[in-house]
């Protein structure tokens, strides 16, 4: 057994970032987001989640009342985040379907629509020293919004989470680092 402890890394930081469809779509970890991709800023201390949510079927023998096979009916890739800038990018990314206007000079105003759908594409920067990793939802879109909570001594956050469909390739994410630990070699 090898145990190699620099092939343990952490997600110290990054940024989730979010473009329109039809943008370029990054091929690596390193090289700067297309100009179309919008940072959403601060992210809670609790970061970002990958999350899978898989439903499996077990096929149950007669004979024996033994499981011989099972069978994924549903596969959910989301990611989930808390963007904790109350910026124009995040408010109109949270309230899908609406738009920060400036009716009078440094008067600003949202108003809230009913949700539309907005399927984009997602791109989440992880960051570990010199070793970055890059997570891209090549479509995808907001399907829940948590509570946003008004407290004292506390950020005001947007809890999102986002729903990765396949995009034209089939992809529900790509995922790129410069590490050498992911060297197929």
């Amino acid at each position: 057994m090898t145990l190699v402890a620099g092939n343990v890394h952490i997600g110290v930081t990054g940024g989730l970032f979010k473009a329109p469809l039809g943008t370029a779509l990054p091929t690596d970890a390193t090289t700067a987001l297309a100009a179309a991709f919008i940072d959403l800023g601060y992210t809670s201390e609790d970061g970002v989640s990958e999350q899978w949510d898989d439903s499996v079927d077990d096929i149950v023998a007669w004979q024996n009342a033994t499981t011989v096979r099972s069978a994924t009916t549903e596969s959910t890739l989301s990611i989930g985040a808390t963007p904790i800038e109350m910026k124009r990018e995040v408010l109109e990314m949270f309230h899908r379907g609406s738009v920060v206007t400036e009716p009078s000079a440094g008067v600003f105003q949202l108003d809230v629509k009913p949700v539309v759908a907005d399927p984009s594409i997602w791109a989440l920067n992880v960051i570990d020293g010199t070793s970055q990793y890059r997570l891209v939802i090549g479509r995808g879109e907001v399907v829940q919004r948590g509570e946003v909570m008004y407290r004292n001594g506390e950020p005001i956050g947007f809890p999102i989470l986002i729903r990765a469909y396949p995009d034209a390739n089939g992809n529900l994410m790509q995922k790129f680092s410069n590490d050498v630990a992911w060297d197929p070699v």
